[in-house]
């Protein structure tokens, strides 16, 4: 029979150490908000980078982090009520992607939750951050150079076809923020150039459809497809469309080729989303946005898709050939 005082004993120890255990399972796992302006399955790589990042800096999903994710599906409207829900749901840090208006949405939701956004131009000038070395707030990034590179994504196609005269370029209107970046860069480049430009809006899968029917119609000699998160999620319809009406298209990113488009030229997308999961990690760990610096993207990827090139009839002359980071046979 157990005395009093041993009874108090044992359960002082009991009690000692009852909370090392407990503990472990009464501390909620921290939560990360990932908001997209798209669906999932136009991200797969993308969030498998984003996953990565989060664990080199230690956290692991649905072991030691949980992550919320919330999806507009394309209609812009719905960013500001989801970018809501995650405030309400107190997660510890919001990842956004899909553009200036995710980021917007989460920035107008909370000025106290971090944020880590990627954006392809430059967040000072959006209005994001307060400098690129120190934000300030409760927002940083990743700037990952897409809207910057439209004059150099034109030259490239003009070597490419070295024989257009008139350039077919593709918008959302949706998106007004990158097709304003978009349309300011291009149409200066093309007058150096000698190029006229007719520019096609799509923010919707008929539009993109309609678009095509203007390029079969008008028979541009080449197509220019703008930076924008409704494409990208549509790169298969619009890799296949270019390939079926014979049109020579420049795209931003490397998923373009990969799903037959005929080049790209612009950043590793799916590091960027790596490097916003990092970001995520270290803000779990006790980083303040505002001491993080915004990351600026400074590898770009030339790739070439050599057999979509071949059933269009174009010979990629040598000098792309040389200088591209990737040929995809």
């Amino acid at each position: 029979m157990i005395g009093r005082r041993e009874f108090i004993t044992l359960l002082g120890g009991a009690a000692a150490a009852w909370p090392l255990g407990a503990r472990a399972q009464q501390q909620a796992m921290p939560v990360v908000g990932f908001l997209d302006s798209r669906s999932p399955e136009a991200l797969t790589d993308r969030l498998r980078g984003f996953r990565q990042g989060l664990k080199d800096t230690g956290y692991v999903e649905g072991e030691n982090v949980a992550i919320e994710y919330r999806w507009a599906e394309n209609k812009f409207d719905r960013l500001p009520v989801l970018a809501a829900e995650l405030v309400r749901r107190r997660v510890s840090v919001i990842a956004t992607s899909g553009g200036l208006a995710v980021a917007s949405a989460a920035k107008a939701a909370t000025t106290t939750i971090p944020i880590v956004f990627g954006v392809g131009e430059d967040p000072v000038r959006l209005g994001l951050v307060a400098s690129l070395a120190r934000p300030g707030g409760n927002l940083t990034g990743i700037n990952f150079f897409t809207g910057e590179l439209v004059a150099k994504r034109l030259g490239l196609l003009r070597e490419l076809v070295p024989g257009a005269t008139r350039v077919a370029v593709l918008v959302n209107p949706a998106n007004s923020a990158t097709t304003e970046t978009t349309l300011r860069d291009v149409e200066p480049a093309a007058r150096a150039m000698g190029l006229q430009i007719e520019v096609l809006n799509a923010s919707t899968i008929r539009e993109i459809d309609a678009a095509f029917a203007t390029i079969v119609r008008e028979r541009p000699d080449a197509l220019f497809i703008g930076n924008d998160p409704f494409f990208s999620a549509r790169r298969v319809q619009l890799a296949l469309l270019a390939g079926r009406h014979g049109v020579p298209a420049l795209f931003s990113d490397r998923e373009y080729a990969e799903a037959g488009g005929l080049m790209t030229y612009g950043t590793n997308i799916v590091d960027v989303y790596r490097q916003i999961g990092v970001y995520a990690g270290r803000i779990l760990k006790g980083a303040k946005p505002a001491d993080l610096p915004v990351v600026q993207s400074s590898k770009f990827d030339l790739v070439i898709n050599a057999s979509t090139a071949r059933m269009l009839g174009l010979i990629v002359p040598d000098k792309l050939l040389v200088a591209a980071d990737e040929v995809i046979e």
